[in-house]
């Protein structure tokens, strides 16, 4: 398996916020990962009005789907974020979570979209997720 990261210097400079912006990968199987919240197993929220700390409870549950599919984080090569209401203008702790999360040289590409609301009024955040594993 294979996965080449690209940041062209004709695109912004994205490693900063936590993303690549291009990642081309082979590889025997592909994961799709849901949404994932700030939720543990028993379906309790992790600080309801701490957007940093439920991005990074989001960020290790997809790494517990990932290991189920028998993968890592590093496999995950793309993410899509759904932040709710005005929380998308503050993204340092989305970003601080990413930058934590992720080593610097395997960084998913990554979209954010703003939302006005999500299954739960206490999820700021849901995170879905792609991986390829060997």
């Amino acid at each position: 398996m294979s996965k080449a990261y690209f940041n062209p210097h004709h695109l912004f400079p994205s490693q900063q916020y936590g993303f690549s912006q291009v990642i081309a990968t082979s590889g025997k199987t592909t994961v799709y990962l849901s949404g994932q919240i700030a939720w543990n197993a028993k379906q309790e929220m992790v600080h309801p009005l701490d957007l940093g700390a439920q991005t990074r409870r989001a960020l290790e549950n997809v790494e517990i789907g990932i290991k189920a599919a028998g993968g890592s984080r590093t496999d995950v090569v793309s993410l899509r974020l759904y932040v709710v209401g005005e929380y998308i203008h503050n993204t340092r702790p989305v970003r601080e979570a990413l930058l934590g999360f992720f080593p610097p040289d395997k960084l998913p590409t990554s979209t954010w979209i703003g939302v006005s609301a999500l299954a739960n009024r206490d999820f700021l955040i849901e995170i879905e997720a792609v991986a390829v594993l060997n």
